[in-house]
């Protein structure tokens, strides 16, 4: 789809839809297909699968998936940081974190917008709203983790806990990079096969680190539940081939500001659908993490809200 053109209200709002409420409850089947299939497989078929399927409706509509140099490095750039670093991250650490307590922590990543996003640079560090939100990301996070922080400081090993701190940590930094980079290096091709392309490549980064860490070795295929395999499919349909596209076509379309407003969403999604579906806890400590990460994203974007008129 061409972005030179002004997109329709409708498409506008069905991508919002998507990147709202699709994105935050695939936290929930993440977690459930990791009860069988490991986390660099599950990555890897999820988007290896989606860009075929991509691939595929381009063939029978015509559309041309090849891509220029210029194009095939910054999708290659894109797709690593999105797929493999960022969503990578969120897969790892839900073996040992509730689903619902990730996206709470995924919500900061507009947070490193503020550090990456160099041409505003001058805006955001000049306004009180930034870094007092910045501050309020931050205080957060401590927040939800200051027990297993306590707990790591009495421990004579890293706790698994702990250490999936610091891997989400990569995603919450993976995530923003490639959105900006996405941002500034727009494609000249359909963002349909742009999408594919970034998924493909996605795809095989997972599948690579798959093999080396002898995942398949591991898996016994006839002990995955069915749920664990239809959960695989809600991702690969609804989160990668909606969301993901969503996501993409959304960030040549309407201004970073708009887009970025689904940190306020997903986490609360998320919180639903690993309470009422995964029976997760959802305590004090969660729900006033969440309250001051969401205030804190809020105030990073007055600014930006401010000036595209929101």
């Amino acid at each position: 789809m061409s972005t030179s053109a002004e997109p329709s209200r409708l498409k506008v709002y069905l991508a919002f839809a998507a990147i709202y409420i699709i994105w935050g409850s695939t936290y929930y089947f993440i977690a459930e297909a990791l009860t069988g299939i490991p986390p660099f497989m599950l990555g890897g078929i999820r988007f290896l699968v989606a860009a075929a399927l991509i691939f595929i409706w381009c063939s029978i509509t015509s559309v041309r998936i090849t891509l220029g140099v210029r194009d095939l490095g910054n999708a290659a750039i894109t797709g690593f940081l999105l797929c493999l670093v960022g969503n990578g991250a969120v897969v790892w650490v839900e073996q040992h974190l509730a689903s619902s307590l990730v996206a709470i922590v995924i919500a900061v990543a507009p947070l490193s917008f503020v550090v990456m996003d160099k041409p505003q640079w001058k805006v955001n560090f000049r306004s009180w709203s930034v870094m007092l939100g910045v501050v309020f990301g931050f205080a957060g996070v401590l927040l939800l983790f200051g027990d297993k922080i306590a707990v790591q400081l009495e421990a004579t090993e890293v706790t698994p806990e702990f250490s999936a701190m610091f891997i989400l940590l990569l995603g919450i930094l993976g995530w923003p990079a490639g959105s900006i980079y996405a941002k500034y290096n727009p494609p000249t091709v359909p963002n349909i096969v742009n999408s594919g392309w970034q998924m493909l490549i996605g795809g095989v980064c997972f599948a690579l680190v798959s093999v080396g860490r002898g995942e398949l070795s591991m898996v016994e295929w006839s002990t995955i539940p069915t749920s664990a395999w239809l959960s695989l499919a809600y991702l690969i349909v609804f989160g990668s081939l909606i969301g993901f596209s969503a996501y993409v076509w959304l960030l040549q379309v309407r201004p970073a500001a708009q887009v970025s407003t689904y940190a306020y969403v997903n986490p609360v999604v998320a919180v639903l659908f690993g309470v009422f579906l995964g029976n997760e806890s959802f305590g004090w400590r969660e729900a006033a993490g969440l309250a001051i990460i969401l205030g804190g994203v809020l105030l990073i974007n007055l600014t930006r809200y401010s000036r595209s008129g929101r």
